[in-house]
C-alpha cells in the first residue's frame, strides 16, 4: 500500500506549495517543520493532534480540511510528533476519505476550486497533466486498492455497526486514549528535546504550581486519592440534607467560591447525578503525560500513573460518555459555570466519530498486565507503616493526604503548630518522651464499646434498661479499636511534626499502630466500615459544634482511589501495641473511682514535673497531704477504716435515739461553733434529715472511690510504685466485693457518702445534682464514654455480660472466659 500512497501523498502536497518529492516525510528537517507548524498556529504536540484529528473529520468543508490534514501529517512526521505505523494509518484514512468523496482527480480538484488560489489551481493542472501522461500515482489505482482493503464493519453485541477496524490503528494502543479528554496522544513513547521539556515544565508550573518531580508526584497521588472531588462530594452530601434556607445561607458564606456553590446547588435542584470524580482522574492521566514530557517521570512511571487513572475510571464508569459527563460536571464546579448545555458540542466528536481515540470502549483500554503493575506501584508507594498513620489521621485533617511520609521536611510554621498542639491541647510535655503518648492508647475504651455492643445484640429486641444498648445493636459486628486508634494516629502525626522525637521512635510507633490495625481488621474496607458505624453512634453524644466524621469515612469507603484501599497490611509475626493493655481485673479496679474524676481508660503513669506539681497542689488542697509518706498513710487509713468508720462510731448511733440527736443539735446551735463543731453539727443534721439516704446506705463506696482515685494520683505523682498501686487497687476490689453485689448499689453508696461528707455550701444542691447525673451516666453509658460501669461485671459478682465477637478486648483473669 505504501508504494502507492506515499507518492500520491507527495503529489497532493504540491497543491499546498510543496515541491514534488519521493517521500514528504523527508522533505523538511525538524527545524523547518517546527517553523512551518508555528506559522500555521500549531505550537505543540497537543495542538497538532487536535488539528490533525479535527481536519481529518471536518464534515463542513471536507476537501479543504483533508488537504490541510495531509500537510499537517507531513509536518508532524518531520517534527517527530507522529511516527510509523500511525503516520501510515492516518495517511490511509485521509486517502480513503478523499477518494470516497472524489472518485477522480478532477473531481477532487473541482472540490478545491472555491479556494480561488491561483497557485493551487496551477499545481492542480500539473497533476492532471501528469495523470494523463501516466506519471506518478494513479488516482484510479489508489481508489481500487483502498476499496480492496476495506471490509464490512462488524456488529457489536447490541447489533449496531462497530467502528471500522482501521480506526483503531490511528492512535497508540491502550491507556493514552483516555487523555483525549484534554488532548489526543499520537506518539508514545516520546523523545522530548531539552528545549521542549522546558516548555512543559513552564506549563506545569503555571497550571498547577508544580516546580519539580517531588511536587509532581505529590499532585498525581493527590489527584488519584482525593482531588477536588473530596470537598465537592462532602459539600453535596451535606447540602442535600439541608432546607433551601440553609443552602442559601451556606452559599452566602462562600465569598470567592460563590460561583462554585451556585453551580453545586443547581445540580442538587436539578437532581443531577452528584458524580464528578472523572475530573480528577482524567487530569491524573494528563499530568502523568505532561510530567513525562517535562522529563520528571520515566516512561514506566508515566504509564503506571496513567494506568492507575484508567483503572479508577473503569471502576466507576460504564463507558466514555458517563466519564465525560462526570468530567463536565467537575469542570463546571471548578470553573464556577454550568457547562452542561454545551456537552454535546464539546464532546460529540470524541464520543461518536469513527476516528475518535474513544472509538475503542473504555473497558478495553487497559491491559491486565498494566493494571496489575500499576496497582502494585501504588501499593508500594503506600507500604510504609507511616502511610497507615497519615491515612487514618487524614480523616481529621484532610490536608495530610498530600504527605508522602511522616519524616518529610516541614516548614517552621507547621513544626510550631504541632508543638503548640502537644503542649497546650494534649498536655504532652517534652520531658515525657514518646512514652507519654502511651496514655492516648486506650484499649479499655475499645473493650467498653465492644462489650456494650455485644450486650446490645441480645437486648435490642426487648426493652433494655440501657438507652445506649438500644443504639448499639448495629455496632455488634464491628471491632471498636479504630474509634480510639484514629485519635492516636492524629496525635502521632503531631508528635512527629513537632520534631521532638527521633525518627526511630516515631517509626516504631507507626509500625506498632499498623500491626495492631492489621490484626483487628482484615482489610481497609472492614476498618472503614467499623469506623463509620461507630462514628455514627458516637457522634450522637458530641456537642453541636463538633462535626461528625461519618461523611468523610463514607467517602473513603466509596472512592476507589482513597489511600485506604491501597494500604499494605502488616504481616509481622510479632507485634507490640503502642501502649499497655490492662487486664480486665485491673481496669475494673480503676473504674471503682467512678465519677470523682474523668473516666480513666488506661493505666496511670508518672506525669511530667510541671503536671506533677499541679496535681500535688490539688492533693494538698483537697486532703492536706504532702509527699509520698502522707499519701501512703492516708491510703492505708481509707483501706482499713476510712470515713465509714467515722460514720459508724460518731453518727450511726443517733439513728437509734432521735431525742438525743435533736438535743445534740440544739446544744451546738445555741452557741458559737469552732470549725470542728460546725462540721459535726452539719453531719448531725444530715443524719436527722437522712440526707442522700445516708442512714440507709452502706457508704463504704465513698472510701473505695477515694482510695482508688488517690492511688491513681499517687502513681501519676510518682509517689507510688507500680506494685504499691496494685496493692491498693486489690484492696479496693476486696472491699467492693465484700460490701456490694452490683454497680447500682455501689453507686447509691457512693452518692450517699459524697453527700454526707460534703461541706454545706450555697452550691451543694447543684453539686449533688451533677454528681447524681454523673453516676447515672456511668451506670447507663449515656453518653457512651461517660464511664465504664455499664460494660463491667461488678467485683465478685457472677458474669452478666455477653461474650464479645472481637479480639480487641481486655484479657480476663485465669478463671474468667472472655
Amino acid at each position: 500500500m505504501s508504494e502507492l500512497l506515499v507518492p500520491w501523498w507527495a503529489q497532493q502536497l504540491t497543491l499546498c506549495g510543496w515541491p514534488l518529492v519521493s517521500d514528504p516525510r523527508l522533505a523538511l528537517d525538524a527545524v523547518q517543520a517546527h517553523s512551518r507548524l508555528q506559522s500555521l498556529g500549531v505550537g505543540g504536540r497537543d495542538e497538532f493532534a487536535w488539528r490533525l484529528w479535527e481536519s481529518g473529520g471536518d464534515a463542513r468543508s471536507p476537501s479543504f480540511a483533508r488537504l490541510a490534514a495531509l500537510e499537517l501529517l507531513a509536518l508532524g512526521s518531520a517534527a517527530n510528533w507522529i511516527r510509523s505505523p500511525f503516520t501510515d494509518a492516518w495517511l490511509a484514512m485521509l486517502a480513503r476519505g478523499i477518494v470516497a468523496q472524489a472518485p477522480t482527480l478532477k473531481a477532487w480538484l473541482q472540490s478545491l476550486a472555491p479556494l480561488n488560489d491561483p497557485a493551487l489551481d496551477a499545481a492542480g493542472r500539473e497533476l492532471l497533466a501528469r495523470e494523463r501522461q501516466q506519471r506518478g500515482a494513479s488516482w484510479s489505482a489508489l481508489r481500487h486498492r483502498l476499496k480492496s482493503t476495506d471490509s464490512p464493519a462488524p456488529q457489536n453485541a447490541a447489533g449496531f455497526d462497530s467502528p471500522p477496524s482501521w480506526s483503531a490503528d490511528l492512535w497508540p494502543d491502550g491507556l493514552w486514549r483516555a487523555r483525549a479528554a484534554m488532548a489526543p496522544v499520537l506518539a508514545w513513547p516520546v523523545d522530548i528535546p531539552l528545549d521542549e521539556q522546558r516548555q512543559y515544565r513552564t506549563l506545569l508550573r503555571e497550571q498547577d504550581d508544580v516546580g519539580g518531580r517531588e511536587e509532581l508526584m505529590t499532585l498525581l497521588f493527590w489527584l488519584a486519592g482525593q482531588g477536588h472531588r473530596y470537598g465537592w462530594d462532602l459539600d453535596a452530601v451535606r447540602m442535600s440534607r439541608q432546607r433551601p434556607e440553609a443552602q442559601l445561607e451556606w452559599l452566602s458564606g462562600l465569598n470567592d467560591q460563590h460561583d462554585y456553590g451556585r453551580v453545586l446547588l443547581a445540580f442538587l435542584a436539578d437532581a443531577e447525578p452528584l458524580e464528578w470524580a472523572a475530573w480528577d482522574w482524567f487530569r491524573l492521566i494528563d499530568q502523568a503525560y505532561l510530567g513525562h514530557c517535562a522529563g520528571w517521570l520515566t516512561t514506566q512511571e508515566a504509564e503506571r500513573f496513567a494506568s492507575h487513572g484508567i483503572d479508577l475510571l473503569q471502576q466507576r464508569y460504564a463507558d466514555w460518555e458517563a466519564a465525560a459527563r462526570a468530567y463536565q460536571r467537575g469542570r463546571s464546579l471548578f470553573e464556577g459555570r454550568d457547562l452542561r448545555p454545551v456537552f454535546d458540542e464539546e464532546w460529540g466528536g470524541l464520543l461518536s466519530a469513527d476516528t475518535s481515540p474513544w472509538a475503542v470502549p473504555l473497558a478495553d483500554t487497559l491491559e491486565e498486565g498494566l493494571r496489575e503493575s500499576s496497582r502494585e506501584f501504588v501499593r508500594q508507594y503506600r507500604e510504609d507503616p507511616g502511610c497507615w498513620v497519615l491515612s487514618v489521621a487524614s480523616i481529621r485533617d484532610p490536608d495530610l493526604v498530600h504527605r508522602r511520609s511522616l519524616g518529610e521536611p516541614l516548614g517552621p510554621e507547621r513544626v510550631q503548630e504541632a508543638e503548640r498542639y502537644l503542649e497546650e491541647v494534649l498536655g504532652l510535655r517534652r520531658e515525657e518522651g514518646t512514652a507519654g503518648l502511651a496514655r492516648f492508647w486506650m484499649p479499655a475504651q475499645a473493650h467498653h464499646l465492644n462489650q456494650l455492643a455485644a450486650d446490645s445484640r441480645h437486648t435490642a429486641t426487648r426493652r433494655s434498661p440501657l438507652v445506649a444498648s438500644r443504639r448499639l445493636a448495629v455496632c455488634a459486628d464491628h471491632a471498636a479499636t479504630i474509634t480510639m486508634a484514629e485519635k492516636y494516629a492524629f496525635y502521632l502525626v503531631m508528635a512527629s511534626d513537632s520534631g521532638r522525637y527521633s525518627t526511630v521512635e516515631i517509626e516504631a510507633l507507626a509500625q506498632s499502630l499498623c500491626d495492631v490495625l492489621s490484626r483487628f481488621y482484615r482489610d481497609a474496607e472492614s476498618l472503614l466500615s467499623a469506623w463509620q458505624v461507630w462514628e455514627t453512634v458516637l457522634s450522637e453524644d458530641e456537642t453541636p459544634e463538633e462535626v461528625s466524621l461519618a461523611d468523610d469515612i463514607a467517602w473513603h469507603r466509596r472512592d476507589p482511589g482513597s489511600p485506604f484501599h491501597w494500604l499494605t497490611p502488616s504481616r509481622s509475626l510479632t507485634w507490640l501495641e503502642p501502649g499497655v493493655r490492662p487486664t480486665l481485673t485491673r481496669f475494673t479496679a480503676i473504674s471503682l473511682a467512678g465519677p470523682l474524676n474523668e473516666a480513666l481508660w488506661q493505666a496511670p503513669q508518672p506525669l511530667a514535673p510541671q503536671d506533677r506539681e499541679a496535681l500535688g497542689d490539688w492533693v494538698e488542697h483537697q486532703y492536706a497531704l504532702q509527699g509520698a509518706a502522707g499519701l501512703v498513710d492516708f491510703l492505708d487509713f481509707l483501706a482499713e477504716a476510712g470515713d465509714r468508720q467515722d460514720y459508724q462510731i460518731n453518727y450511726a448511733p443517733y439513728t437509734l435515739n432521735r431525742t438525743r440527736l435533736e438535743a445534740e443539735i440544739a446544744i451546738l446551735e445555741s452557741g458559737a461553733c469552732a470549725e470542728e463543731d460546725r462540721v459535726h453539727l452539719m453531719r448531725l443534721k444530715h443524719v436527722r434529715d437522712n440526707a442522700c439516704h445516708c442512714n440507709d446506705q452502706d457508704m463504704t463506696a465513698w472510701d473505695i472511690a477515694q482510695l482508688v482515685d488517690l492511688a491513681l494520683a499517687g502513681r501519676q505523682l510518682d509517689w507510688l510504685a507500680e506494685d504499691r498501686l496494685a496493692h491498693y487497687l486489690d484492696a479496693a476490689m476486696r472491699l467492693a466485693e465484700r460490701h456490694y453485689s452490683n454497680w447500682r448499689d455501689y453507686a447509691e453508696g457512693l452518692y450517699s457518702g459524697f453527700g454526707f461528707f460534703m461541706d454545706d455550701t450555697p452550691e451543694r444542691d447543684a453539686f449533688l445534682q451533677r454528681f447524681r447525673e454523673a453516676l447515672t451516666a456511668w451506670l447507663e453509658a449515656e453518653p457512651l464514654l461517660a464511664g465504664a460501669w455499664a460494660s463491667l461485671d461488678f467485683p465478685g459478682s457472677p458474669m452478666t455480660h455477653w461474650t464479645s465477637l472481637h479480639v480487641d478486648i481486655l484479657p480476663g483473669g485465669p478463671s474468667l472466659l472472655h
